[in-house]
């Protein structure tokens, strides 16, 4: 009999991710499957409890937070061959489970980890990191390094339309030289995004054309803007209409992107934001992953 086990991060979403643990159990005891909970206590701990478990018989592996639990619950699942990741949707973004149409209301998200289809998923690494849906440089980057203080006190989507207010008003543009599979450019950029899936940032739809299981990676690059010109280009991400400005807009399909800044810059993998290296590597892994989906 399939085996699930629900690897929760108690404090996703504001505490919601938590909050949805008696869900599960009530849920999962009417259909009367196998199944276990176990909690996250730091950064890091989804990833080993999904390798410990995908290794002793655990088939589905479900991600019970935003998409930074998704994150390090598929690296367990990669890094140790085994096991089909689910997602029940409950951090602040869920941008990858959006991008895969996978249900945000708790019971039909579960219905979908039990009765749904399996999908295999290109994976991303950047700079030796996975990623399942979107990486990036730029504005956006820096946004998401502005909204993390600012969701000590908001716990709702409005926190990221306040880290990009916050953002318009101090960001500057970076010098970049980009080589997307042999394609060249050498320009100031106000963002580079790199990815899989659709949206980010909460269900911005930067990379409209996205297909996550192609072999290729959808690139958005947006060249440098005024920042007037930028407030108005934000909102047509909404709806991906951004991709119609071609003449600050450009959208390529590659395996594989090299960014070089000597500016000081912010890479955003997946909703985690760390400091850029002077060279940042994008690459198309060679390996899949199992996601249930609708």
């Amino acid at each position: 009999m399939e085996k699930f086990l629900f690897i929760v991060n108690p404090i996703a979403g504001g505490g919601k991710a938590g909050r949805l643990i008696p869900i599960i159990r009530q849920t999962m005891d009417k259909i009367g499957l196998e199944y276990d909970i176990v909690v996250t206590q730091r950064p890091g701990d989804a990833t080993k409890l999904a390798i410990e478990s995908a290794m002793i018989g655990y088939g589905t592996l479900i991600a019970v937070g935003g998409d930074g639990t998704v994150n390090e619950v598929a690296r367990g699942i990669l890094e140790s061959g085994e096991g089909r990741l689910g997602i029940l949707p409950s951090g602040t973004g869920n941008d990858l489970a959006r991008s895969l149409n996978i249900d945000f209301d708790p019971l039909k998200a579960i219905d979908i980890v039990i009765k749904g289809n399996r999908k295999d998923v290109d994976v991303g690494f950047v700079n030796g990191k996975i990623f399942l849906n979107i990486a990036s440089i730029g504005f956006d980057s820096e946004t998401v390094k502005n909204t993390e203080s600012i969701k000590k006190r908001i716990r709702s989507n409005i926190a990221y339309i306040i880290g990009v207010i916050v953002t318009l008003l101090k960001f500057k543009d970076k010098k970049m030289e980009l080589d997307i599979d042999g394609v060249k450019m050498d320009e100031r950029i106000t963002l580079i995004a790199v990815g899989n899936g659709k949206y980010y940032g909460g269900g911005l739809k930067i990379l409209p054309m996205a297909i996550p299981n192609d072999d290729y990676f959808d690139i958005c690059v947006v060249k440098k803007v005024s920042r007037l010109k930028l407030l108005f280009l934000f909102p047509t991400i909404f709806k991906g209409n951004h991709i119609k400005l071609k003449k600050y807009v450009k959208i390529y399909k590659a395996k594989k992107i090299m960014v070089r800044t000597g500016d000081r810059a912010y890479l955003n993998i997946d909703g985690e934001v760390y400091d850029v290296e002077k060279e940042t590597l994008f690459v198309m892994g060679d390996k899949k992953l199992p996601i249930i989906v609708d």
